[in-house]
């Protein structure tokens, strides 16, 4: 159902102290795959919308924010791939003219339902066998299935592979993927990420060869200071890679910074994975 990702390519970082270092970084640039199915949402919906065809069901409904990427995504999907969609957003003051995400999803066809973010948090009211259901931030086990695809990508041996982690669908599903010397590293956007790693091992139910880096969070999910925002315009300029200061940017800093730290050994080869999440909207932050 879902055509082939001939998009994304692998970018090498150069850079002075990457030498010093001896260290080989390179970015898979997942952010390339679609505008709007973007990064690893595209992975997540990939087998959930197989199985929305192979239940007969032609309606999705999912759960976001005013400024949910996964909304983004799932709303561009159903327009691409001819099903109806339904998004219960947490906010009953808001309209689809709140702001131009919501109003991308409108015109994508989505019928967009506003809560109160009471209502929100029980999520008891989609119970419905009209709907398949896609639960907020797209994570599940379907998700993880499609996850698992994205280091089949990179096409060169690597020792490390990173993400940014926001519910952990995507560091679980690479994690499926990864040999025994090769291990993951995920960067929780959250403050206090640190219980995700139950998360992640429950969605992997196997040996996990991962670990999770807590101190790169700015201050919590969404939180940016001039640091992070100096790090991004640096890292655009130098390396013609824009990063969003809600996750990539937050990734990409700690691994400059463990690289910086002598974390890695020289000669070690590192792959960030650039989950996307950027569009083109004026008033748009991507979250889930």
């Amino acid at each position: 159902m879902f055509p082939e990702t001939k998009n994304i390519s692998l970018q090498k970082i150069e850079a002075t102290f990457l030498k010093e270092k001896e260290i080989n970084f390179f970015v898979l640039r997942l952010d390339l795959v679609h505008p709007y199915i973007s990064g690893n949402k595209w992975f997540k919906l990939k087998y959930n919308l197989e199985e929305a065809k192979r239940q007969g069901k032609n309606t999705l409904l999912t759960f976001g924010g005013a400024y949910s990427n996964h909304i983004i995504a799932t709303a561009a999907a159903g327009k691409e791939f001819g099903f109806k969609t339904v998004g219960i957003i947490r906010g009953e003051e808001l309209d689809e003219n709140d702001n131009s995400v919501l109003k991308f999803a409108k015109d994508c066809g989505m019928e967009l339902r506003f809560v109160s973010r009471e209502e929100y948090r029980k999520k008891s009211f989609h119970n419905s066998d009209e709907f398949y259901m896609l639960p907020e931030g797209g994570t599940n086990e379907l998700a993880v299935k499609g996850c698992s695809e994205i280091s089949s990508l990179i096409g060169i041996q690597f020792d490390y592979i990173s993400c940014a982690v926001g519910t952990g669908g995507t560091i679980a599903g690479i994690v499926f993927s990864l040999k025994e010397i090769q291990k993951a590293i995920g960067f929780p956007v959250l403050k206090g990420g640190g219980f995700l790693k139950n998360e992640i091992e429950k969605l992997v139910q196997t040996n996990a060869n991962f670990e999770l880096q807590t101190e790169y969070h700015f201050g919590g999910y969404a939180k940016k200071n001039e640091e992070l925002l100096s790090f991004i315009s640096d890292f655009k300029s130098n390396h013609n890679i824009q990063l969003d200061f809600v996750y990539t940017g937050k990734m990409m800093f700690g691994i400059f910074d463990l690289i910086v730290k002598n974390y890695f050994q020289k000669g070690t080869t590192i792959v960030a994975v650039h989950t996307g999440g950027l569009f083109k909207f004026a008033d748009s932050e991507p979250r889930h």
